[in-house]
């Protein structure tokens, strides 16, 4: 069963995501959701994983988080 993970206004956008899912060995697909804007944003797109690999794509699709050092806790 395959699962809409994100949605893009760029089809490159959903590229790019699928290509580090590749990376990691989580398979994925791209469906292309409408026809391309004329104001030039490029074409709207889904990327989709299977229900399985759902958490792991989304952690490695995420904003890394930062991490606190000694001295961004003192201020």
């Amino acid at each position: 069963m395959w699962i809409t993970l994100k949605t893009t206004s760029s089809l490159w956008e959903a590229e790019l995501m699928q290509k580090i899912l590749e990376a990691n060995d989580i398979e994925s697909r791209v469906i292309g959701l409408g026809v391309e804007s004329y104001f030039g944003t490029g074409t709207p797109a889904a990327l989709q994983v299977r229900s399985i690999d759902q958490w792991t794509a989304l952690l490695l699709l995420s904003p890394r988080e930062e991490q606190l050092t000694d001295e961004d806790s003192e201020t």
